[in-house]
């Protein structure tokens, strides 16, 4: 304990660091999940139609609005792209 405290000068930077480092990349894999769940929706939409458990008409309106889910997504990647 006693150690800890002489080196936190030394260590707290970089634990600080690798803290970022931790919640960037749980940010990242969260929006890729959002991006796979949405494409796994409309796929399952696209399959109950298929069966007949939804009628065209709701398939339509479901379906759009996932769409621009997507292409929403895409867009706000292309934004972050283009500030990196």
């Amino acid at each position: 304990m006693f150690l800890k405290l002489l080196t936190l000068p030394l260590t707290g930077p970089l634990d600080g660091i690798f803290w970022i480092g931790e919640q960037i990349l749980e940010r990242a894999n969260a929006e890729l999940d959002d991006k796979e769940n949405v494409q796994k929706q409309l796929l399952a939409l696209q399959l109950a139609f298929d069966i007949g458990d939804i009628s065209e008409e709701d398939f339509e309106i479901q379906e759009e609005e996932l769409l621009l889910k997507i292409q929403a997504m895409e867009e706000e990647e292309e934004e972050e792209e283009e500030y990196d």
